[in-house]
């Protein structure tokens, strides 16, 4: 045998090779972020203990992780009745594994709808060289069916067309994807599944939902299971701000509402 055959790799090992290639050379799916603000309850009845406790978490809601370490918030609070209520002095730190989330205590004092609200520290996602912010809320019903639809004011924000709790397993959810108060036309919304380990998604698309929205910001889906499902529309921020380097980056700013589906039985 001549030393050139000896050298020469044999055709699996060259398959082997193009496969190892092709996987390196394969673009990485990003993987969508989303806080979570799930309450231990959406609808609250008129007996009984009304306590609701808040779980705030950012992290990959499908995929069940990982946990993203998250700075305390720079807003918490709830608007109920036409009022405003600060209550970033009722979050507590809480451990996820090794990386920090938040958790807080609310009791309803009277008959209404409570939209609950965070404004998160600006996260750097190192691996898409961008900060991302994402406003996020979530509607709790007191003994009420009223005030659902109130706008919190958040920079980005998604205003229901449909009450946001009380739903069935695969009512349809519609929104408004509204920027500075304004509709923003052909917004991207992306839709996950909180994951509770009893799905395991076929391939990369099923783990996030990806619609665009109309003319008008508007959007709908419908959602196929039980759970809680998150609703982020995504739009760039008006100008770079500096990364951590101090080089220009991208924002990302996000508005995010949460919703619980209920299988009819």
């Amino acid at each position: 045998m001549t030393l050139s055959h000896k050298l020469s790799p044999g055709p699996r090992a060259a398959a082997a090779s193009l496969a190892v290639a092709l996987a390196l050379l394969a673009p990485t799916p990003a993987r969508a972020h989303f806080l979570e603000l799930i309450p231990s309850a959406d609808i609250v009845g008129a007996e009984g203990n009304r306590a609701v406790r808040l779980d705030l978490a950012f992290t990959h809601p499908m995929e069940r992780g990982p946990v993203m370490e998250m700075a305390p918030p720079v807003r918490f609070g709830v608007v109920a009745d036409g009022k405003t209520r600060d209550l970033k002095s009722t979050l507590k730190p809480r451990k996820l594994g090794d990386k920090t989330a938040f958790e807080a205590a609310f009791t309803p004092d009277a008959p209404g709808d409570y939209v609950f609200f965070v404004e998160p520290a600006p996260y750097w996602e190192a691996g898409e060289g961008k900060w991302i912010t994402h406003y996020t809320k979530v509607v709790v019903d007191f003994a009420s069916g009223e005030g659902w639809d109130r706008l919190v004011g958040l920079p980005v924000e998604i205003e229901p067309l449909a009450r946001p709790y009380g739903l069935w397993t695969g009512n349809l959810f519609r929104g408004i994807v509204r920027k500075a108060g304004k509709p923003v036309p052909f917004a991207t919304v992306e839709v996950e599944w909180r994951n509770d380990g009893s799905v395991t998604a076929p391939a990369d698309p099923f783990v996030t939902q990806v619609i665009k929205a109309d003319a008008q910001g508007q959007f709908a889906y419908a959602m196929p299971r039980a759970g809680w499902w998150g609703f982020a529309a995504l739009v760039d921020g008006d100008k770079p701000v500096k990364s951590p380097e101090g080089k220009p980056a991208k924002a990302e700013l996000g508005g995010l509402i949460w919703l619980r589906t209920v299988d009819m039985k």
